[in-house]
């Protein structure tokens, strides 16, 4: 039986400095099985991708999080990178944005670096996930149980350690976003 997200609405939040294929591949899984994917950041415009520490493509913002209503959404999917998410959990609308899923138990898909925000949103405690392992020690300082797998579902959160994982990852988001609310 195909998955379908047919009239869902999915944001990746994602800023300067976003894996790319952390963002490409997963949004790419989620309009194949239907849903409208847009981009979400802190500010108007493009925003640069990157290969690990080399600059790619730019990508068209969709919204920027201050306009963002988690309330329009079905889920939402965090890419990794390093700069992306560092950027990301200094935001207070972003931080804010994250948070609103959760409160409505709505899907999240979360991988690599990712999880930083997540952190900051102090919405970890008590869940079982994994990351980049450079962010063990800050997911367990926030309540969470860390684990070295290639996928990790928790009560609708989908998350995954490094590019290697996305096929995992992308197949379980597109699951987690057609079972809805959790």
């Amino acid at each position: 039986m195909a998955t379908t997200l047919q009239g869902k609405r999915i944001a990746f939040l994602a800023a300067d400095g976003v894996e790319e294929v952390e963002y490409v591949q997963p949004r790419e899984a989620v309009e194949k099985a239907g849903a409208t994917a847009e981009l979400v950041s802190l500010k108007p415009g493009t925003i640069r991708a990157f290969n690990h520490l080399d600059p790619s493509k730019p990508y068209d913002v969709d919204v920027t999080v201050a306009e963002a209503d988690a309330g329009r959404y079905d889920g939402l999917v965090l890419p990794g990178g390093v700069a992306n998410p560092d950027f990301l959990r200094t935001d207070p609308d972003a931080v804010r944005f994250v948070r609103a899923f959760f409160d409505a138990g709505k899907p999240v898909g979360v991988i690599c670096h990712g999880p930083w925000t997540l952190v900051e949103a102090d919405v970890v405690r008590g869940r079982r996930i994994t990351s980049w392992p450079s962010l063990r020690t800050d997911l367990v300082n926030a309540g969470a149980t860390w684990v070295d797998e290639p996928c990790v579902t928790d009560n609708g959160l989908v998350s995954s350690r490094k590019p290697d994982d996305l096929p995992a990852f992308c197949a379980k988001i597109v699951e987690e976003f057609a079972e809805g609310p959790h």
